[in-house]
This record gives structure tokens, C-alpha cells and sequence, in this order.
């Protein structure tokens, strides 16, 4: 199944607050279907769509809601999980709208001035966000959103 012939139950089904690794996978798929086709989009499918938009070597991977389902992507570094990497993306720019942890506003801003661009500038807070995951999981302690934010300031200043 094309994400052109997805069921409009199966999008309208997905969890809103607790949503399962496929039914991100589904929304991704249907977001990127309406930016393709140019249907409406709320809010929330325009800010997906637009950054899938602006990795298209990821383009193909959301084409197909069957093939997005059924993709294990590998965790080593040479390979990149794409629905990880786009929910990512959809992190910061929440943290930057709600500025949690506060402060992380002006630090991705002042590394967007710094690198000139706000998608290069995402990828180097993806770097932090993903040491403090890291470490979480490593210690088996809460996110540290100090440590977190300290290191997009350390990017930020160099």
C-alpha cells in the first residue's frame, strides 16, 4: 500500500498522547503523502513534511506506510534511522517553542547565527540531545536537561 491509498481510520486511530513506533511511522507516511499531493495540512503534518522535506535521501522511506513499518533500520553509525532522525528534529523545535529546558531557545539561535542555518543547527543539537539519551539510559538516571543544554551552548560558542 501506497501512502496514496492509506485508510483514512488507519491515519485517524494513531495515539495522540501515547503513540506506538507505527503510529508515528503512519503520521510521518501520511504527512509526507499531503505535502506530495498538495492536500491541507494542519500545523503539526507541515512541520513533519517540511523537515522530511529537507533530507531527500530520506524521501523514498516515507512513500510507503507498509514498507515504513516493516523497516528495521540498524543502530550502528554508518547507518541513520530516518523516522528517529526526523522525530528528533520535531523535539527541538518543540523545546524551542516552549523554550524546555529553558534557555534552549536562545541556544539553538545563537548556534543558527553561528552556523548561518537552522537545519545544520538542529543536527548539532541532535548531537547533544543524543549524549543526554545516552547517558540516561548508560546511568540509569533521568535526562540531565543541564548537561543537555550546556553542551548546545558549548556548540553554540565555538
Amino acid at each position: 500500500m501506497r501512502t496514496g491509498d492509506i485508510a483514512p481510520n488507519r491515519v485517524q486511530n494513531c495515539q495522540m498522547f501515547t503513540p506506538t513506533q507505527n503510529d508515528v511511522r503512519i503520521f510521518f507516511c501520511a504527512a509526507w503523502r499531503k505535502r506530495c499531493q498538495n492536500e491541507p495540512m494542519d500545523a503539526m503534518e507541515s512541520l513533519v513534511s517540511g523537515w522530511i522535506q529537507e533530507h531527500p535521501e530520506y524521501h523514498p522511506r516515507f512513500v510507503s506506510i507498509e514498507a515504513a513499518l516493516a523497516s528495521t533500520p540498524e543502530t550502528s553509525d554508518s547507518a541513520e534511522n530516518p523516522f528517529l532522525h526526523i522525530a528528533m528534529h520535531l523535539s527541538i523545535s518543540e523545546q524551542c517553542s516552549i523554550d524546555q529546558p529553558r534557555g534552549i531557545r536562545l541556544a539553538v539561535e545563537s548556534l543558527t547565527t553561528q552556523l548561518g542555518d537552522l537545519h545544520q543547527a538542529h543536527h548539532g543539537v541532535m548531537d547533544c540531545l543524543g549524549q543526554m539519551i545516552w547517558e540516561s539510559q548508560r546511568s540509569g538516571q533521568p535526562p540531565d536537561p543541564h548537561a543537555y543544554l550546556d553542551c548546545v551552548r558549548r556548540c553554540a560558542s565555538r
